[in-house]
């Protein structure tokens, strides 16, 4: 497979995930407390936890340059 189609594919698999992810840290984030300190902790851990599960798919799509 070229890099080109390897691209295109983590492309897309990088969205989908995002819209995924971004719908369920919404869902849990309405059922938090409501105090700033725990929405400041929930969406600051979520939004770095994101990039652990993508990195996989990040170095798939730059292997064989």
């Amino acid at each position: 497979m070229n890099a080109r189609v390897r691209k295109l594919i983590g492309l897309v698999g990088l969205l989908v995930f995002i819209l995924l992810y971004v719908g369920a840290v919404v869902r849990i984030g309405d059922h938090l407390p409501d105090h700033w300190a725990a929405h400041l902790a929930f969406y600051g851990l979520a939004g770095i936890a994101w990039g652990v599960p993508v990195l996989p798919l990040i170095a798939w799509m730059n292997r064989g340059r």
